[in-house]
């Protein structure tokens, strides 16, 4: 008796890891993968000026649970810090600045790692610091900084193909830019659900339009509980084979063409029920719009198709060999591998089930078929069948970011952002103020750039530099206002401006160690004074 008795006892159900925990509502964004990418990056900060929007950013990553982070300051902390860096106290006041920081931030995360330079009073040797440390995932530094010390670190950035992120914050402005070594290729860009959405209306396979036809082959007498939980990928199917019947074989692609396809097939449902009509024929008219068209392809698998991948890094990546594999089913196939989701519709539990299977069946075929063409090709041997499988999940969103080299034409975005200034100022002379356009940030940046190495400059001084780099801004009101609020600052950080652009920084740093999400392209631009971000591809 007690053999069965223990034999029919449940198993021990464990709940969710202390870590799990602990980061429970990040793992819902970017999943365990995320995380674990997040856990094995090593970031090093080369902290200057103010010094605090370099911390916060740090700290805004140190939360989520980073690896390791360094940060490098050759500052001693002093009143002045004491103001404006809240991970600062009076007890560190002529301690070094970066040891400081360090210690305070780990107490935010205790499994986080910290490491600070220098560690006695001198010269900080940035040179000797790279080459004794471990491989960096990214580095940030922060403005102004000397020109030396950026030499040192975009030398080691080109060596080691590791990404940048410059950040400048004075006053009530602030900027932040981002520098990739190469093609920035993302997958999981996370689309809205909604875009996802591939059900092949137009294009099923036999196993599919096998099961739709058996569900439907008699339709008219199915009673009215079958005929009332019909999935709607069954009622279209059924409904497209009739209206290419009656239509020289042409599908229903134009606007009024599914205008009139969806009354027809809401004049099939049944309204002598208790309801006054069928929940899935509704769902089924409402669908028509978003899936009933002709295929094509999405502008960033368009860009990735055409991309010639010229670095050898990237020629040998596995990201290139799937990439390559998945165009190659799309010139065979003339559509993309099916991503398998299907979403909730009115039926019975056992056919929707069924339903799922199909598509993830035919999913599975599909990503099995990019695998093999990968693993033929070149360095494709060893391939992860679950990085294939997320890959062609995600086809129709993959994302490359720095695909095509920026050009610095200042002079060309000039005359763009001036345009656009103008437009804004006519429109608001045009409704009396009632509507208004977002002016262009361009001149806040060319101001913050004038002064990335010498953070006392006059306003002639700045306005100087601006000139040099753009002669057309001359004489430019705007140019004159931003140098002025520039100059006034003095290199001086407001905590409040520096902690929200540190956000900001952070949060596409957790893009770009995750691969996941789309990170800005470039340079973000903030003006804390009317409150506006304005990303601009510099």
């Amino acid at each position: 008796m007690t053999e069965i008795v223990t034999s029919q006892t449940p198993p021990i159900l464990h709940g969710p890891s202390e870590k799990e925990k602990k980061y429970d509502r990040q793992l819902r964004l970017w999943a365990a993968s995320g995380q674990a990418a997040l856990e094995s990056a090593n970031i090093l900060l080369v902290n200057s000026g103010a010094g605090t929007v370099g911390v916060e950013t740090l700290k805004n990553l140190v939360l989520p649970g980073i690896g390791r982070f360094t940060i490098l300051d050759d500052a001693v902390v002093n009143e002045a810090d004491l103001g404006v860096n809240f991970f600062l106290d009076e007890s560190c006041l002529g301690k070094p600045r970066s040891e400081c920081c360090t210690k305070l931030l780990q107490e935010l995360n205790p499994e986080v790692q910290g490491d600070w330079f220098p560690k006695q009073e001198g010269t900080l040797d940035l040179t000797s610091i790279l080459e004794s440390s471990p491989t960096f995932t990214l580095i940030m530094y922060t403005h102004p900084i000397r020109k030396e010390v950026l030499s040192v670190i975009e030398s080691y950035a080109s060596q080691h193909k590791t990404p940048l992120a410059s950040i400048h914050s004075a006053g009530f402005y602030s900027y932040f830019r981002i520098s990739l070594p190469a093609t920035f290729p993302v997958v999981d860009t996370h689309p809205e659900i909604e875009k996802t959405t591939d059900l092949r209306l137009l294009n099923p396979w036999p196993e599919l339009v096998e099961f739709a036809r058996g569900m439907t082959k008699n339709i008219g007498a199915l009673d009215d509980h079958e005929h009332g939980h019909l999935p709607y990928v069954v009622i279209l199917l059924h409904y497209l084979e009739e209206w290419r019947h009656a239509h020289n074989g042409q599908n229903p692609v134009k606007y009024d063409e599914k205008s009139e396809f969806g009354k027809f097939v809401l004049s099939k449902a049944r309204s002598n029920n208790p309801e006054g009509g069928e929940e899935n024929f509704q769902e089924a008219a409402v669908a028509i719009n978003k899936n009933i068209k002709v295929p094509e392809l999405e502008p960033g698998i368009q860009e990735l198709f055409h991309h010639q991948a010229l670095d050898k890094i990237e020629l040998q990546s596995t990201f290139w060999i799937i990439a390559r594999a998945i165009e190659a089913f799309y010139r065979k196939h003339d559509c993309l591998p099916l991503p398998g989701a299907l979403p909730d519709m009115k039926a019975q539990s056992s056919v929707y089930v069924k339903l799922q299977s199909i598509y993830k069946e035919k999913a599975r075929k599909d990503a099995q078929e990019v695998l093999e063409t990968a693993r033929v090709t070149t360095g494709g041997k060893d391939i992860d069948p679950a990085e294939v499988d997320l890959f062609c999940k995600n086809a129709r969103f993959v994302k490359l970011i720095n695909a095509t080299p920026t050009g610095e034409d200042l002079d060309a975005i000039y005359e763009a952002e001036t345009a656009n200034d103008e437009a804004a100022e006519a429109m608001k002379v045009e409704t009396g103020g009632a509507f208004t356009l977002p002016m262009s940030n361009f001149f806040i940046y060319l101001a913050l750039v004038a002064t990335s190495h010498n953070p006392t400059s006059t306003t002639d001084e700045i306005l100087s530099s601006i000139t040099n780099m753009v002669p057309k801004a001359a004489g430019n009101e705007r140019a004159l206002q931003a140098a002025q609020e520039v100059a006034r600052a003095g290199g001086g950080e407001l905590h409040n401006i520096s902690a929200l652009t540190g956000g900001m920084v952070a949060q596409e740093m957790i893009k770009i160690i995750t691969k996941q999400y789309i990170p800005i392209e470039n340079t973000c631009i903030f003006d804390g004074i009317s409150s506006r971000c304005q990303v601009l591809r510099l």
